[in-house]
C-alpha cells in the first residue's frame, strides 16, 4: 500500500500548533474537538498512512495540560438516542469514552449535560455518574440560541448555566455524537471565565474538509461523501478569501453559523471577535503532512466508491429513502469514478455468475485478488477470507487449512443445539476454527500469521453480508463493500 500522510510528522505538528494557539489566549484554551478521537477508520482510509488512533496519540503528548470534558444532550439521554457505529446508547457511550480516556492516562474533568430541562433520564444519569466519582454539571435551553445574542450572553442565558471547574491549560471538549452542545459549552465557559477575570480562548479541531486542499480535492470530496445523510456540502470561506485574499475550504454549517458566532465572541470579550473566519478558528495541520498527494488522491476516489455502496445498502435495508446515494453518485461523477472503478467488484461478480451462487472476492497488498464461493462448508465471505490466508502465506491452493472433520461439528452445533437455520460458517466461526486446527497443524498457523496483512485490503461481496460478518472485515482491517441485495427473498434479515 502506498503511504500518503506521515503520521509521526502530524503527531508533532498537531501538538505543537495546539500549544500555540493556548499562548495566544493567554495559558487557557477550550478545543471542540469534532469527530472521533478514536477509531477513525475513515481517516485511515483516505490518508494513507494516518493511523486510527493518531488523534488521542496527539492528545497524550499535551495530557499534563489537558483535561477532557465530555458534553451529551439530555434530549439525547431521554430519546435513548444510539451511535450507529458501536449500537450502544450515547449515555453508555459516555461510560465507554471515560474509560477510553484514562486507558490513555488522560484526565477526564466532569461530564457537561447539556439542554437540560428535568427530563427524569438525565436526573437518573446524573445520579449514576456522581455515585462512581464524577462530576457533572448543567447547562440549560436558550430561547432563540445562536440568533438571539442579547439573551444568550446575558445572566439569563449562558449567566444560568453551571459554571464548570476545570484546572488544566486545555480543555478538550468532546462527545458521544453530533448535536451533543460542545461549542455552546465551550462558549458558556467563556462567559463565566471572563466575570471571573480569566482570559480563555476557543478554537474547534476537525480533520475534515482539511482547509488547505482544493475544494474539489478527492479527499475533500470522500468527506461530502461521508456525510451525505447531513447535507453536509465543502465550500470555499467568504470570510476568509475576503479577509486574507486566499483560499480555504469549510463546510456550510460553519460559513453561516460564522457571523452569529462572531457576535457572540464580541460580546464575551466586550471587543473585537479573535477570529476572522470560520477557517480561522480551526487548528487542523492534516493538510500538511500529506507526504504524497497522488496516493491520497486514489484512496479519497475509492473512499467515494465505498460511500456509494454503503448508501445503496443502506436504502435496501430501510436506513434511508437512496437521497445520499443520488448524492454521493454526482460526487463520483464529479472525480471521475463509477462503481466499475471498485478493485475486487468484477471478479467477485464474475464467480457469482459462473457458481450461481453468492461470492466474494479481495485485493491483496500487492494486486492480486483471490475470491471465495458458496459451499455447503462455507459462506462466500469465509471461503475469500481463508483463500486470502493461503495466498498471503504462500501455501498451495489445494491444500485444506480445515478439514470437514473440524467444521462439521460446528455446524451441527449451530444448527441442531442453537436453532439456527445456516449451516455455513461465518468469517468469526471460520477463524475461531482454524486457529484451533493451528494448534496442530503447521500450515494453518501460518495461514494465522497472515491475518495482520489483511489491514487495508479491499473485499466486495455480490450480497449484503450479516452484521456479525461485517464487523468482523472491519476489525481486521478490510474495506468491505456489498452489492445492495439480500441472499434470500425473505422480509427479515437478522
Amino acid at each position: 500500500m502506498k503511504i500518503g500522510f506521515s503520521s509521526e510528522k502530524y503527531l508533532k505538528m498537531q501538538a505543537e500548533h495546539i500549544k500555540e494557539r493556548i499562548d495566544k489566549f493567554g495559558g487557557k484554551l477550550y478545543l471542540e474537538f469534532g469527530g472521533k478521537l478514536f477509531d477513525d477508520y475513515h481517516a485511515s482510509r483516505v490518508l494513507p498512512g494516518f493511523q486510527p488512533d493518531n488523534k488521542i496519540k496527539m492528545l497524550t503528548e499535551l495530557k499534563d495540560n489537558a483535561e477532557i470534558v465530555i458534553a451529551i444532550c439530555a434530549a439525547d439521554i431521554e430519546k435513548n438516542k444510539v451511535r450507529g457505529d458501536y449500537g450502544i446508547t450515547y449515555d453508555l457511550d459516555v461510560l465507554r469514552l471515560i474509560d477510553a480516556f484514562r486507558g490513555f492516562g488522560l484526565y477526564v474533568g466532569s461530564v457537561c449535560m447539556t439542554q437540560f430541562a428535568g427530563q427524569p433520564a438525565a436526573h437518573s444519569f446524573q445520579k449514576r455518574l456522581e455515585s462512581l466519582g464524577i462530576k457533572v454539571y448543567r447547562h440549560y435551553p436558550i430561547a432563540g440560541y445562536p440568533g438571539n445574542v442579547d439573551l444568550i450572553v446575558s445572566e439569563e442565558g449562558f449567566g444560568r448555566n453551571e459554571y464548570i471547574e476545570t484546572s488544566r491549560p486545555l480543555v478538550v471538549v468532546t462527545a458521544p455524537g453530533p448535536g451533543s452542545g460542545k461549542m455552546a459549552t465551550c462558549l458558556s465557559q467563556l462567559y463565566h471565565d471572563r466575570k471571573r477575570g480569566i482570559n480563555a480562548g476557543y478554537a474547534k479541531f476537525e480533520t475534515f474538509p482539511i482547509w488547505n486542499l482544493p475544494l474539489k480535492h478527492p479527499v475533500n470530496v470522500a468527506y461530502e461523501a461521508a456525510t451525505a445523510d447531513l447535507n453536509d456540502i465543502n465550500m470555499i470561506d467568504p470570510f476568509h478569501l475576503e479577509a486574507y485574499g486566499k483560499l480555504a475550504v469549510n463546510y456550510n454549517r460553519d460559513v453561516e453559523v460564522f457571523p452569529v458566532l462572531s457576535a457572540l465572541f464580541e460580546r464575551i470579550a466586550g471587543g473585537e471577535s479573535p477570529y476572522k473566519s470560520p477557517t480561522d478558528m480551526g487548528v487542523n495541520m492534516a493538510g500538511n503532512c500529506i507526504v504524497d498527494d497522488e496516493a491520497c488522491c486514489e484512496a479519497g476516489k475509492m473512499e467515494i466508491i465505498r460511500r456509494y455502496f454503503t448508501a445503496l445498502c443502506n436504502k435496501t435495508k430501510g436506513l434511508s429513502d437512496g437521497a445520499d446515494a443520488e448524492k454521493i453518485k454526482l460526487l463520483m461523477n464529479s472525480v471521475g469514478v463509477s462503481e466499475e472503478d471498485r478493485p475486487a467488484r468484477r471478479e467477485a461478480l464474475k464467480k457469482a455468475e459462473e457458481t450461481g451462487e453468492p461470492a466474494a472476492a479481495m485485493r491483496l497488498p500487492d494486486g492480486r485478488v483471490v475470491t471465495g464461493k458458496t459451499s455447503h462448508l462455507l459462506g462466500a465471505a469465509s471461503a475469500m477470507l481463508l483463500n486470502a490466508l493461503k495466498t498471503l502465506g504462500g501455501i498451495n491452493d489445494s491444500i485444506r487449512l480445515m478439514s470437514p472433520a473440524v467444521i462439521e461439528p460446528v455446524q451441527d452445533l449451530k444448527v441442531n443445539h442453537l436453532g439456527g437455520h445456516n449451516p455455513r460458517l461465518h468469517t468469526d466461526e471460520a477463524l475461531v476454527a482454524l486457529s484451533i486446527c493451528a494448534a496442530t497443524n503447521p500450515v494453518a498457523e501460518i495461514a494465522m500469521q497472515q491475518l495482520e496483512r489483511l489491514k487495508g485490503c479491499e473485499a466486495h461481496s455480490t450480497v449484503i453480508l450479516s452484521q456479525v460478518d461485517e464487523n468482523l472485515m472491519k476489525k481486521l482491517g478490510i474495506n468491505l463493500t456489498c452489492e445492495p441485495v439480500y441472499q434470500s427473498k425473505k422480509l427479515y434479515h437478522g
